[in-house]
């Protein structure tokens, strides 16, 4: 029975809360074995990040990170957890820790003591700030990034406040950022049988990941403004609420905005100089987009999405969690999982030739202890 692309690796989890373990949960979904460690007595923060939790006490939080993963109790502080940490890693392809720049030599856990153990070991360092730099020995969060890194600056409406996204999407972009670059240290080490360090800082993935709006300061020197729902680039490409709910138009060219018109009931629209191009609209965007919001509101959603689907005009409904989770397609894809009672999100990666293994739960606190990779 296949068991997934990764079925042949071992990872060492030493990492809590979220960017780490989103990493090391990836590369569980994929087949990987996964030994994360945790404090006796407490474990991972998450553990205790509740309400809500599931009916078996088990906090939802927790259980969003931490599937496909083993669980061992171990006080690596003591010169005896220590030891034992570093019979795990003596066994293991990948090592993955989340805390502060050096406070893992101490205990003979940071990467040249463990490369002394495993040479072609693989070790991933997340942090706030990185290895080098003037912040360096400081604790990062993803909140504080979020505002450090400009994505609060860029985020909420004009005239409003900055606001963070609704997910701590520094941490879960820095776990996928760590997860492709350990498949990619795979794969030199597979080539020249050498490990290394990686080392990755929530602080340079949230200026990576300002994508389009970094670039943009980058050729004009302009910080962007905030614009609520609507993009720096393309109009009209925002929320819009229609007479019974909102829904979301994403107009990505000019053939776009031409059938929407046409549907909307105002074909001429198309045809002025002031909204005939993309460059146009985004440049009268103050007198466009209040033509439209009142459009919208003449129709009930249904209406719109119906006639807009049907000319090949990209839109959507805003849906509430409960919608999003009740989606035939969603569903249809495999994406909701129940194992053990829990209620999972899946992972979307679909493999032709090594589909991925049906999931395990996450485990209980020190539920594997004693156990190396192979019980």
């Amino acid at each position: 029975m296949n068991s997934g692309p990764l079925s042949h690796l071992k990872v060492l989890d030493l990492s809590r809360v979220l960017a780490g373990p989103w990493a090391t949960q990836f590369l569980g979904d994929l087949g990987a074995r996964v030994i994360k460690v945790e404090r006796p007595g407490q474990g991972d923060d998450t553990r205790a990040w509740g309400p809500p939790w599931f009916d078996n006490g088990v906090s939802a939080y927790f259980t969003c990170t931490n599937r496909n993963k083993r669980s061992v109790a171990l006080d690596f502080t003591s010169p005896e957890g220590a030891a034992k940490v570093r019979e795990l890693a003596a066994e293991a392809d990948i090592v993955v820790e989340n805390f502060k720049r050096g406070a893992l030599a101490k205990y003979g856990l940071d990467y040249a003591s463990l490369k002394a153990v495993k040479p072609d070991l693989i070790y991933c360092s997340i942090t706030g700030f990185g290895q080098t730099g003037p912040y360096a020995d400081r604790a990062g969060y993803d909140a504080m990034i979020q505002g450090m890194g400009g994505l609060m600056s860029i985020t909420g409406e004009p005239e409003g406040e900055p606001m963070k996204v609704g997910v701590a999407v520094v941490d879960l972009f820095t776990g996928m950022y760590a997860s492709s670059g350990i498949l990619a240290a795979l794969a030199h080490r597979e080539r020249t049988g050498e490990g290394q360090h990686i080392d990755v800082a929530l602080f340079d993935v949230q200026a990576a990941m300002l994508a389009n709006q970094g670039a943009n300061y980058l050729a004009t020197g302009k910080p962007p403004r905030r614009l609520g729902n609507g993009h720096p680039s393309i109009c009209p490409y925002q929320a819009f609420e229609a007479g019974d709910g909102f829904l979301m138009l994403a107009v990505g060219n000019d053939d776009q905005f031409a059938r929407f018109c046409q549907v909307a009931g105002v074909p001429d629209l198309s045809a002025d100089a002031n909204y005939a191009t993309n460059p146009a609209r985004v440049a009268n965007r103050d007198r466009l987009v209040p033509l439209l919001a009142e459009l919208f509101l003449s129709r009930p959603r249904a209406w719109w999405i119906e006639g807009l689907e049907a000319a090949g005009v990209p839109c959507g409904p805003i849906n509430t969690l409960d919608e999003v989770f009740t989606d035939p397609q969603l569903l249809s894809r495999g994406m909701v999982l129940e194992q053990d009672g829990l209620r999972m999100v899946g992972n979307p990666l679909k493999f032709s030739a090594t589909p991925l293994p049906a999931p395990t739960s996450p485990p209980k606190l020190g539920e594997h202890d004693g156990e190396g990779f192979n019980e």
